[in-house]
Order: structure tokens, then C-alpha cells, then sequence
């Protein structure tokens, strides 16, 4: 079946285009929002080829396709619906979900599509750790002053870049979702980043003193920062709508982003982002005081239950504390808690490859196992682990175990979002050999425990 025919029996077994409300897709799902779940045949669906599984999750029904399938699978619904990402005003959805939950998908979605500049960003990281490992350097004769300052300033480009200018991202991408201009979000988010105000980088340091408005608002850059640009970007892209359904026609261009580049920067500025900044550092001290609980129970609790994000959606709710943390002090300490919950995963998923007798649910877990190895668990979990309830479990005692050794080893990343195999290129150091022993460790956990309590072939039937 072609990537075209799919995609149409897609649409047509969710009940048309008259029944999609809109489209969009992360790195293994395609996420549609339906009129009516009850015009969406699930098990036509899920016997697809190529399709992995499906599941209802915050008003999305999201069909598992895999990475690269699932973009080109995107394009041709699009194409078909005639909706499309290119911006402009979004379409009204039907609110599916507690609050809660619809809050946790405005997250999700803000986040999803930045994730894979980070993810790039993550490598460079890795590949410059590399470059600089005393270790490696000495085997071609070399050290870290061999290194010419030209190639150290090209690195520093590579991995410095999205970070700095996080705020730009969050904003257009804020903006981009809540139905304002994508392009006002960008100037928003530079405004932010201004190389007229002090770097928060500096700031911290002490290399720069904040500038100081009233005699007591001391305010800088948010390079790094995260929650003070997403609430800015809420509230102003609905400021901005809410200016255009005002503004009379013939002096909106004028007149509309004049005021909402005025109005959001003061709000960022001397509002929004002085209390949101506290608070962003506030929750990272909680969190990481929580990981460094004695005697690493805060990994084992994060390795075990941690998992369980993934599955509600809430997952990327961390995202920002992963990057307040590498903005802080250059390192991750949760990656390495979370790669032993995926590579449990893995782990699990594998034991039931094997001791399956269905081809279908081999035909499933096999390529979920590799998936998970690489860092994407969707297929692992939704596929199959969760399906048989029992793996999943297996696979948070995995975590919880691995999660526990890496907090017990004092175990941290150089950046984000990716784990797994690719994740090695964030433990180039010294880390590398304890890194490889608490993923491994997870693993083996998790397929022994799956084979042996986890998984039956009485399950396959049920």
C-alpha cells in the first residue's frame, strides 16, 4: 500500500473529512481531532498495514506510524483535508478532556515541533564533547590547546544557537498554535534575547549587572529560559486576536502589531517574565532535590514511575526543566533517570517478540524493541507493553531499578532529548562506562522479569 492509499483509508476510516477538525503529527503519531470518536473505526485501522496501534489521548486520536512514515503520511492527509501548518488562523477544535488534560496538550503541542532542533542540538553537544575529551584527543597526540579557537568558536555556534534563542522558538511556535502571527512571535521572542539587555548568562555569572527599571525591577535577558516566553506567547497571541476583532480593517496592519509588540514586551519584561522566572527556577530546585534524594530513591521513584508521563501525554511537561537545567549549569540529570525507563522498555518488548506466537505481534515488537533503543517508545508502549498491561509493569521495575544505579553513580547528560543508543553521544566522558551499565542493567531487568512473569502466550488470545 502507498503512502497516497493509506493515508486516504486513514481519513476514510476516521470518518472522513467532514469529521476531521484538524491534523497534526509528533515524531511517531498522527494526531487527529475528530467531530465524533464514535465515526472512527478503530479496528479497521489498526489492521492497516503499517499502522503500529492507535489510542485516544487528550481529545487526539493518534495513530502510531513510526519516524519517517508518519511525515509522509501527514503530507498526503493534509493534501486531502486541505488543512495544512503553514500558519495563519487555526481552526476551532472540539474540547475533548478534563481541564487538566486539555492544558497538558497545549504544552505538548507548543513543544513537539522545537523538539527536533533540540535533539540536533543534543548531537552537536555529544559530537563537540568528543572533539574535547582529553582521552580522545591524546590518542592522536593531541590536547584540548591543539584545538584551533576557529573550530572551538564553529562548535560553540552549533551548540550554543538554540539555547540562546529558545525564547524565539517557544514564542512563534506559542503563536503558531494559539491562532496569532507567527512572525510577530518571532520578533516577540528576539525582543526577549535583545543583545541590548545583559545575558541572563552573564547575569548569572556576575560577569553583568541586570538593568534595573523603578529602582527595584531588575531585569535581563531570558537566554535558556522557557516558561516566561510560552505564558508571553499565550497571552499576547490572544491579545493580538483579540485587537484584530477591533482594530478597525484599514489601519490593522498598522495599528495591530505596533500595540502587540508593545503590550507583550512590557508584560514580558516587567511582569510576566520577573514572576515566571522565579518560579521556573523554584520548580527546578524542587525537582532536582528531588532526584538527589539520599541512598537514590529520587531516581528509582522518577525511573519507575516516570514512564507513566509518556502514556497521559504529559511527558513534554519536562521539557522545560531539562532545558532550565542545561541553561543553569550545563548539565542534565534527568536524561539518564528517563533513558532507563526507555531502554526498559526495550527491554520488555523484546521478551515478548520472542515468546510471541501471533506473526502480527512479532511484526510489532521487533521493530519497537530497535525503536525503543533509539530513544522513540511510542510503538513499544502503545504497540505492545501496554496492550498486555503485565511488560509495562516489568518495564517500570526495569526503570526504577536502572534509574536508582544512575542516581546512586551521580549519572548526567550534556544535553537533551535523545536517549538510548544515541543518547552515548551525551556521556562522552568519563560517565560513558556507568552509562552503558544502568541502561544495560534496565534492560536485562525488564526482559527477565517480562519473561518470566510478564508475558504468556494465553495473553495473545485474551
Amino acid at each position: 500500500m502507498s503512502d497516497k492509499e493509506l493515508a486516504q483509508k486513514i481519513v476514510e476510516l476516521v470518518g472522513g473529512t467532514g469529521n476531521i477538525v484538524s491534523v497534526q503529527h509528533c515524531a511517531t503519531r498522527l494526531r487527529i481531532v475528530v467531530s465524533n470518536k464514535d465515526n472512527i473505526q478503530v479496528k479497521e485501522v489498526e489492521a492497516l498495514d503499517k499502522v503500529k496501534g492507535s489510542f485516544f489521548n487528550s481529545g487526539q486520536y493518534q495513530i502510531i506510524l513510526g519516524t519517517g512514515l508518519v511525515n509522509r503520511i501527514y503530507d498526503e492527509v493534509t493534501k486531502i483535508t486541505g488543512d495544512s501548518e503553514s500558519g495563519g488562523e487555526v481552526k476551532e477544535e472540539v474540547v475533548y478532556g478534563n481541564k487538566f488534560q486539555r492544558m497538558i496538550r497545549m504544552f505538548s503541542d507548543v513543544f513537539v515541533p522545537i523538539i527536533p532542533v533540540l535533539v540536533a542540538t543534543g548531537l552537536f553537544m555529544g559530537l563537540r564533547g568528543l572533539l574535547t575529551q582529553e582521552a580522545v584527543l591524546n590518542v592522536f597526540g593531541l590536547t584540548t590547546d591543539s584545538i584551533p579557537q576557529s573550530l572551538l568558536t564553529f562548535t560553540q555556534i552549533l551548540t550554543d544557537t538554540a539555547f540562546s534563542f529558545l525564547p524565539v522558538l517557544v514564542c512563534w511556535s506559542t503563536f503558531r498554535n494559539f491562532g496569532g502571527s507567527p512572525i510577530i512571535g518571532i520578533v516577540l521572542g528576539l525582543m526577549l534575547v535583545s543583545p541590548s539587555l545583559p545575558s541572563s548568562y552573564d547575569v548569572g555569572s556576575g560577569a553583568a549587572q541586570p538593568l534595573v527599571f523603578f529602582g527595584f525591577l531588575r531585569v535581563a535577558g531570558y537566554q535558556g529560559s522557557v516558561l516566561p516566553a510560552f505564558v508571553t506567547g499565550i497571552v499576547t497571541s490572544k491579545f493580538e486576536k483579540w485587537l484584530r476583532k477591533h482594530v478597525p480593517d484599514a489601519i490593522d496592519l498598522i495599528v495591530t502589531p505596533f500595540v502587540t509588540l508593545l503590550v507583550g514586551i512590557l508584560l514580558a519584561l516587567f511582569v510576566l517574565g520577573p514572576i515566571l522566572h522565579y518560579v521556573e527556577n523554584g520548580v527546578l530546585f524542587l525537582v532536582e532535590n528531588l532526584l538527589f534524594l539520599p541512598m537514590g530513591i529520587g531516581g528509582l521513584l522518577y525511573g519507575c514511575f516516570g514512564q507513566l508521563l509518556g502514556i497521559f501525554g504529559i511527558h513534554h511537561i519536562l521539557n522545560f526543566l531539562e532545558i532550565s537545567m542545561l541553561a543553569q549549569d550545563g548539565w542534565n540529570y534527568l536524561n539518564p533517570i528517563g533513558t532507563c525507563g526507555n531502554v526498559a522498555q526495550a527491554g520488555a518488548v523484546l521478551a515478548v517478540a520472542i515468546k510471541a506466537v501471533s506473526n502480527k505481534t512479532k511484526q510489532v515488537a521487533y521493530p519497537s524493541c530497535l525503536s525503543a533503543l533509539l530513544g522513540i517508545t511510542e510503538p513499544a508502549v502503545f504497540g505492545v507493553n501496554l496492550r498486555f498491561v503485565k511488560p509495562f509493569i516489568m518495564s517500570m521495575i526495569g526503570g526504577g531499578v536502572g534509574g536508582f544505579l544512575a542516581s546512586i553513580f551521580h549519572l548526567r547528560a550534556t544535553g537533551m532529548s535523545i536517549t538510548g543508543i544515541p543518547g552515548t553521544l551525551l556521556y562522552l566522558n568519563e560517565q560513558l562506562p556507568i552509562y552503558l551499565l544502568v541502561n544495560v542493567v534496565s534492560f536485562v531487568v525488564a526482559f527477565v522479569l517480562t519473561w518470566l512473569f510478564g508475558f504468556n502466550k494465553k495473553m495473545e488470545n485474551a
